[in-house]
């Protein structure tokens, strides 16, 4: 009997430390940071899971800029160069990758899932504050649910022309900007077209950033690459 109780109260207590690290944060949100907690929902819920993109569609090309200093920010955010999406996400990206291969053309991945904490230092170090998330809100990236992309010409394994470098601060960024010559504006068109037939949609002011429709249903994460 002794032992039962014991051991219910070890149970009561684990969860209520798991409780805690997840509680609400300064701006009233809640964000996952407890990896067990994390585990175990997943264990509940395999729609949860944040998948490694690379390991699930090897024929998919990683540019993590964030693991470099080849960023808006100039120095190293990631600890690793590796991109994670929510399984649902995941999947949908390997149709694309399936139908983009028909037509001669592959994913480059510049960024996936981000850590919240990530976020909190892009608001926190960046000039423009309109194209970083508010921390207040947190960030689709955040919640695994957002890529950053683009695509390649898999003849030549080039990039396709594009408005702009990815991360640029120009205007010509905005995915309806159309002072562009014709066939970039065909490129991003196409590109955007495609993710946005198979469940993305397109955000107002970066023509490679893909929200994934239902991102509601997921929480804001902070587990770091190298947990996962």
């Amino acid at each position: 009997m002794k032992k039962n109780l014991f051991l219910l109260l070890l149970f009561t207590f684990s969860l209520s430390a798991c409780a805690q690290k997840n509680a609400q944060n300064k701006y009233g949100l809640k964000v996952v940071n407890d990896f067990k907690a994390y585990k175990a929902e997943v264990a509940k819920n395999p729609n949860l899971e944040l998948v490694d993109i690379k390991k699930a569609i090897p024929s998919i090309v990683l540019e993590i800029r964030y693991a470099t200093k080849n960023n808006f920010m100039g120095q190293v955010m990631y600890k690793q160069a590796r991109a994670f999406a929510r399984k649902p996400v995941v999947e949908k990206l390997k149709l694309i990758q399936a139908e983009l291969k028909k037509k001669g053309y592959g994913l480059k991945i510049y960024d996936g899932y981000r850590p919240y904490a990530v976020t909190v230092s892009f608001y926190e170090k960046a000039a423009d504050k309109n194209f970083v998330a508010n921390p207040a809100k947190g960030s689709k990236h955040n919640r695994g649910c957002a890529v950053d992309l683009s695509i390649i010409d898999l003849k030549t394994g080039k990039d396709v022309p594009m408005p702009t470098p990815y991360d640029s601060f120009e205007a010509a960024a905005a995915p309806h900007y159309n002072n562009l010559p014709a066939h970039i504006i065909k490129n991003r068109d196409f590109l955007i077209n495609t993710m946005q037939a198979n469940g993305f949609k397109v955000i107002y002011n970066e023509w490679w950033h893909f929200d994934f429709i239902g991102w509601q249903d997921y929480d804001l994460m902070d587990i770091p690459f190298e947990k996962l």
